[in-house]
């Protein structure tokens, strides 16, 4: 993991991103690797962090309904670190062709 050289950005980023929602999973280099994937329970709903077939990592929802599809979660990968937002209000539908690994918290 690299820092980036202004400390002082690096931890005003930090406190953006823990005040809008967006939370710490772990480090991207815990899913080095195509398919890869790791689940998390952030507030007592399982989330899935997932590298996929085109090397984005992407989180979803894991829904506990009968035959419910996972619902695609904000993700986030800054500095090394992977993280995702719950907020409901912060989810828009996105448009496929959208990368989703480079999002920024609204409030930044």
């Amino acid at each position: 993991m690299t820092v980036p050289p202004d400390d002082r950005s690096f931890r005003r980023e930090m406190a953006t991103a823990y005040r809008s929602g967006w939370h710490f999973i772990d480090l991207v280099t815990a899913i080095p690797h195509r398919g890869d994937s790791l689940m998390v329970t952030l507030f007592g709903e399982p989330i899935v962090v997932a590298r996929e077939e085109d090397e984005d990592v992407r989180a979803y929802r894991c829904l506990r309904r009968p035959r419910g599809a996972p619902q695609p979660v904000r993700c986030a990968i800054r500095y090394g670190m992977i993280f995702v937002n719950l907020d409901q209000r912060d989810h828009q539908l996105a448009d496929p062709d959208t990368n989703t690994t480079r999002a920024t918290p609204r409030s930044a």
